[in-house]
């Protein structure tokens, strides 16, 4: 868990905090930090602020954004620490339109993970 500079911040437009999280997927709260810890959801601090959050757009509904948690692992895998894909998931890429959050919670995410996968080569 990481704090998060104001670049990161302007980048993703909104943000839960993990017992929000946790209502929304009708888990513990516990269980929500147990996805953190797996790498199954990005939980940062931001400005100053103690309280984890996570990016709105890793949430669809009441479960987890199809396909971030195995997109998460191939980020890691080439080497992204958190911030570093955060910034990757919310910088805009012409190419996809839009961003790869965006992209991967509008069921695009074979698009998003071969473009991951291609930033190892």
């Amino acid at each position: 868990m990481t704090e998060i500079d104001a670049k990161i911040d302007v980048l993703v437009p909104a943000w839960l905090h993990l017992p929000d999280i946790a209502e929304m997927l009708d888990i513990e709260v516990t269980r929500v930090r147990q996805l953190v810890r797996d790498g199954q959801l990005i939980a940062v601090r931001r400005g100053g602020n103690r309280a984890l959050q996570v990016p709105a757009a890793f949430i669809d509904g009441d479960q987890v954004v199809k396909g971030l948690p195995g997109l998460l692992t191939v980020l890691r895998d080439d080497g992204y620490n958190d911030v570093e894909m955060l910034e990757w998931l919310f910088t805009p890429d012409p190419t996809l339109p839009g961003t790869p959050a965006q992209a991967l919670s509008e069921n695009r995410g074979t698009e998003v993970k071969r473009r991951a996968q291609a930033l190892a080569f």
